[in-house]
This record gives C-alpha cells, sequence and structure tokens, in this order.
C-alpha cells in the first residue's frame, strides 16, 4: 500500500515501540536493498550502553539520546536538521 508514497530521507527510530519492537525495524530496513541507503538516527530515552551497541551493530548512522527538557530536545532537532539537511552530503536516488 505504500509503493507511490515519497522516500523519506531521514528516518528518526525510536527503540521503543508499540507492537514492532524498533530494533527490529532497523535490522529489517537494513536489510532490505530499497531501503538501506536511508539514514536511520536512533532517537531513544536509553542510554544504556548495550542499546547504543547493538543499534550500530545493526547499522544505524547516529544514536541519539532524547533529552527531557523540552527546549533541549527542540535544539537537538535543531541540530539534526542541520547536520542531516546542510552538512552531511547524501547519495541521491
Amino acid at each position: 500500500p505504500y509503493e507511490n508514497v515519497p522516500r523519506p530521507d531521514l528516518v528518526l527510530l525510536d527503540l521503543n515501540l508499540p507492537g514492532k519492537d524498533g530494533r527490529e525495524v532497523l535490522r529489517e530496513a537494513k536489510g532490505d536493498p530499497e531501503l538501506r541507503q536511508i539514514p536511520i538516527v536512533v532517537l531513544t530515552t536509553s542510554d544504556a550502553p548495550p542499546d547504543i551497541k547493538e543499534a550500530y551493530e545493526n547499522y544505524a548512522n547516529s544514536y541519539m539520546t532524547k533529552p527531557v527538557d523540552f527546549q533541549q530536545f527542540h535544539q537537538l532537532l535543531r541540530d539534526l536538521e542541520n547536520y542531516w539537511f546542510k552538512v552531511v552530503r547524501l547519495p541521491s536516488e
């Protein structure tokens, strides 16, 4: 049902999703030839070293811990936007 949906330029993925686990989503996306080039940033509340290690082992492009403070969270999103859409050069489709 999603064949005609535009491909995202970036995915922000939480590890703690209802239903399917974010770790599983990451493994599936990075295992799919059509999706693996899309950068995936894990953005989650966990700062546990095993979660960070597992995310990178499954080819996450970045791992960030969500700040609790709204202003810090807002700044993190601005920094993400600047980095991924102004600094980094990504392959075109």
